[in-house]
């Protein structure tokens, strides 16, 4: 796990891009539970971070695709998924796990 950034640095339901092993990754606070996602909706490639997280799920801002942020997966299309990360805090810091 790479540390990515300190929690203060994401407020809450607030969002951070940050770079992980050469990928772009969305980090999102939802109530102090920190959640790391690929920064790219996989219908058609339009960054997250400027996307609605409400109820647990993340909405693209371009069609309104809505992702679980927990596990990726999309209700209303079934075939297709958000990349989803291991997150772990660590004092302040923020590791996450694109491996």
């Amino acid at each position: 796990m790479e540390s990515v950034a300190k929690i203060n640095e994401v407020p809450n339901f607030g969002k951070k891009v940050v770079s992980v092993a050469g990928r772009e990754v969305l980090l999102v606070n939802v109530k102090g539970n920190i959640f790391a996602v690929e920064n790219e909706c996989p219908h058609q490639g339009s960054p997250l971070n400027a996307a609605i997280v409400k109820e647990g799920f993340i909405s693209c801002p371009r069609h309104g695709y809505r992702f679980s942020l927990v596990d990726g997966r999309c209700a209303e299309h079934t075939e297709l998924e958000l990349k989803t990360f291991p997150v772990q805090l660590s004092g302040d810091d923020i590791l996450v796990d694109c491996s």
